[in-house]
């Protein structure tokens, strides 16, 4: 789709051309991210992310100032549209690119990419005006102006505003604009919290909740790319995910069943903190999903796990479990910050399909589990529909319910209950 310029930088035509996969293919950003910066490297790479999913994530701002200063996107031609939201989103929120820069490559993308001839003055005059003028979204006082201020779809706003009341409402939707951070689980199988520090090239600290189990990185860093990484000696998981396993707390020689499993972040603690010593049946309905579950479950030197290829809303199972973790598909808000065009791709049909397909997938876990056993339903969502209404349709009252909260812990968002029936 791209047509190379030597006067745009590697990084600009990537997260331009992501940007274009993003708007006209429906492309999930993260994959059009790996397929359009696979050659790129260190901080070529870096800037490439941070443009793309910068980008994408203030979509709704920056189509609020475009339509202010121009015309609506939907009247634009896509690379116009395209070039226009990333000049502007370097100009209002990269405070380290020169105006120059910003202004002068956008203008160069349109004009090798524009279908409309003269679509590059237009990208031209715009972001020279948006230079001068730097213009400012509206407050967030009201759901309205919050939508447009957070880059955030009107329903999603409405939602949290009902959920968690305005003040914190507005804390949360500040919050998924902020870089993700990257969290390191160390794998007791391999190695240890201190032995991981010391032999990796970025700084770390100790994550809060499991010091012993996981580090925070300080830097940039290549999580998949390390030696390590391939070696098992960690798995890049959120902090907030990793409090899953903890909740089940599985014992070694216990008998345990984990749905929806893949991609095996949580499988592999649940056998770490088992000492690989029991059984873990992991189940996966996508046959390419389990087969990636299964190299991460080797990877990671869990021999006690079972990759099993099954639907998990239609399996039945013999009440035969000490533990089982329900991490069904959900909607994936707690985690707008490492998925940056999620926020566009969700609605609350979609969610109420989604809460649906829960409710049987828990039913199902229910009958697996043995008396006395012990059930953590988990996902990375904040909704009441997915988490609350879920157990409560199915009669279930907690033991305990641990609400990890973007804005107050720096991490993902996840709901985690723990059932004993």
């Amino acid at each position: 789709m791209l047509a190379q310029s030597s006067s745009v930088t590697p990084a600009r035509q990537a997260a331009f051309a992501v940007l274009r996969r993003v708007a006209e293919q429906g492309a999930y950003a993260d994959r059009a991210f790996h397929a359009e910066a696979r050659d790129l490297a260190g901080r070529e790479r870096a800037f490439a992310r941070q443009l793309a999913y910068g980008t994408v994530q203030r979509l709704g701002t920056l189509d609020h100032h475009i339509a202010a200063l121009a015309r609506p996107v939907e009247r634009l031609d896509p690379a116009v549209a395209a070039a226009l939201r990333l000049g502007l989103f370097q100009l209002l929120y990269l405070d380290g690119v020169p105006d120059h820069a910003a202004v002068a490559e956008s203008v160069e993308l349109a004009k090798y990419e524009g279908e409309r001839r003269g679509g590059h003055r237009l990208v031209n005059a715009v972001l020279r005006r948006a230079a001068r003028e730097r213009p400012r979204p509206p407050g967030d006082a009201t759901p309205a102006a919050a939508a447009i201020h957070h880059s955030q779809p009107r329903w999603l706003v409405d939602l949290w505003w009902r959920q968690f009341g305005a003040d914190e409402a507005r804390e949360l939707l500040a919050s998924t604009n902020r870089p993700a951070e990257l969290a390191l689980r160390v794998n007791t199988l391999v190695t240890d919290s201190a032995s991981l520090a010391g032999a990796l090239p970025v700084p770390t600290r100790p994550c809060s909740v499991l010091p012993d189990e996981g580090l925070v990185v300080d830097g940039p860093f290549d999580a998949h790319g390390h030696p390590l990484f391939a070696a098992g000696a960690y798995q890049p998981q959120s902090r907030a995910s990793m409090r899953v396993a903890p909740a089940l707390d599985p014992q070694p020689g216990e008998r345990v069943l984990d749905l929806c499993a893949a991609p095996g972040g949580k499988t592999t603690h649940l056998a770490a903190r088992m000492g690989d010593r029991g059984s873990i049946v992991s189940v996966e309905r996508h046959a390419g999903r389990a087969r990636a579950l299964e190299r991460t479950v080797g990877r990671m030197r869990a021999s006690c796990v079972e990759v099993r290829v099954g639907d998990a809303a239609e399996m039945t199972f013999a009440p035969e479990f000490d533990r089982v973790l329900v991490d069904p598909p959900c909607s994936g808000l707690g985690t707008l910050q490492g998925h940056p065009d999620l926020r566009w791709r969700m609605t609350p049909e979609k969610i109420e399909e989604l809460a649906e397909l829960q409710e049987r997938i828990l039913e199902r876990a229910l009958g697996a589990l043995r008396p006395g056993g012990t059930l953590v339903y988990s996902t990375c969502t904040l909704t009441v529909r997915e988490n609350e209404d879920v157990l409560r349709r199915l009669g279930l009252e907690p033991a305990s319910v641990a609400r990890v909260l973007p804005h107050q812990e720096r991490t993902e968002g996840f709901t985690i209950a723990t059932v004993t029936p």
